[in-house]
């Protein structure tokens, strides 16, 4: 077997990847991104990487549709076995459609969930499936299908790794849109793009072509090449960051703001804590807190952990036995003032802001809430532009805490 140097084939933008799937630091990694983003490279890469790493662990990769393997995660395979020079010791059928590994009979396995039955009658005659591949996640049905077959196929063995990887949807309620935000042990999240790939690796006219469409359509270029969830249409904050926000920027934000939407059960209580930059016109969400089932002295002391005693909370006056709650139990509570044009007044204040930033892993509700939020739509699918009184517990919670800002303004 030829030796090689990973940064030839991995692109620098990976890199934190490959080291946590080496360490054994990451059981499930979901690579999203636009074209040219390497993200199925970089998972086929990864496959053989550890195979060859663990003699005794298979692998099976997988698409929605069986008739879709061979042009697309079988051929990828093989570019990367040839890439790290194993081709000579791979036997490759379609019939049924493995990659061997003559060195150590290790197998990769190719199906598509159109035939569930194949894949849960996989029996290993040594070792046992170690790694799964799921390309084009968004194509998969949902979460469950994606978790029955993890649970069937990554039976009885010492390690296990899933790979997941796709183009983001436009839509931010597509299922996998909304897998990327979870959080869980073991997972990591990453999105790359064209722009992180060596140019030399794509060629004159995959530049060419990604910055005309840049020019004439930037909503398809933002889509198609930065694997932007650019939604349908009918998004009503266009004006929405999902990034990180440090401890150190949270030590620096001095203006801060709390609200509170009352809830019981099926709607949650929800509680919001943000600093705005006036000068800026930025807003900076990074805290949440929700709960169903919980009584008001619980949820005050929920707050009261985060806020010191002189802060102010805003909440829904549609409740003043609660704000008369609150205050008994020691938390500054105002009602929020509501009244005819308030939703459309502030909302429309949120939407003019020049960023909302929302910290996906601090407040992933609430970050959920904010990109699926659409205005609602005719029988014919047309939209209008009226705001749904649904799925915005933690938006009417940011209302009520800015009331007291976007209030002035518009006096």
């Amino acid at each position: 077997m030829s030796t090689i140097s990973l940064d030839k084939v991995i692109a620098p933008a990976f890199y934190p990847i490959h080291a946590a799937i080496r360490k054994g630091e990451a059981q499930e990694v979901v690579l999203a991104g636009g074209r040219g983003s390497l993200k199925s490279s970089t998972a086929s890469l990864e496959v053989w990487l550890t195979l060859l790493r663990r003699p005794d662990c298979h692998a099976v990769v997988l698409r929605k549709v069986g008739n879709t393997l061979r042009n697309s995660v079988y051929a990828q395979m093989m570019w990367a076995a040839d890439v790290l020079g194993i081709t000579p010791y791979c036997k490759a059928t379609v019939s049924p459609m493995e990659i061997i590994y003559t060195l150590t009979g290790q197998k990769v396995m190719f199906f598509g969930l159109d035939d569930p039955g194949k894949v849960k009658s996989i029996k290993m005659q040594r070792g046992y499936v170690g790694i799964v591949w799921f390309e084009e996640l968004d194509q998969f049905a949902g979460p469950e299908e994606i978790r029955n077959v993890e649970q069937s196929v990554l039976r009885g063995g010492p390690f296990s790794l899933t790979l997941k990887s796709f183009n983001p949807p436009a839509a931010a309620r597509n299922w996998a849109n909304r897998y990327v935000l979870e959080n869980k042990p073991g997972k990591l999240a990453h999105h790359s793009t064209y722009l992180t790939t060596p140019t030399e690796w794509l060629g004159q006219r995959f530049l060419d072509d990604a910055a005309h469409l840049e020019n004439t359509n930037p909503i398809k270029y933002r889509h198609e090449y930065l694997g932007e969830v650019v939604g349908n249409g009918t998004q009503v904050f266009d004006n929405l960051h999902l990034e990180p926000i440090s401890v150190d920027q949270i030590k620096h934000f001095d203006r801060i703001y709390n609200g509170v939407d009352w809830g019981w059960y099926p709607d949650p209580w929800a509680f919001n804590r943000m600093h705005y930059d006036a000068g800026r016109r930025v807003l900076y969400i990074f805290g949440e807190e929700e709960r169903q089932k919980v009584r008001n002295q619980e949820t005050a002391e929920i707050v009261k952990k985060w806020i010191d005693p002189d802060e102010i909370v805003t909440a829904d006056s549609a409740e003043n036995k609660s704000c008369d709650d609150y205050r008994a139990f020691g938390v500054r509570c105002r009602e929020a003032e509501k009244g005819p044009g308030s939703v459309a007044y502030s909302m429309k204040w949120l939407q003019g802001l020049s960023a909302i930033c929302i910290d996906p892993e601090r407040c992933p509700r609430t970050a959920r809430e904010f990109a699926e939020y659409e205005y609602t739509t005719t029988k014919d699918g047309e939209p209008t532009n009226e705001y749904p009184d649904a799925d915005n517990h933690h938006i009417d919670a940011v209302r009520y805490a800015m009331e007291r800002v976007w209030r002035r303004r518009g006096r």
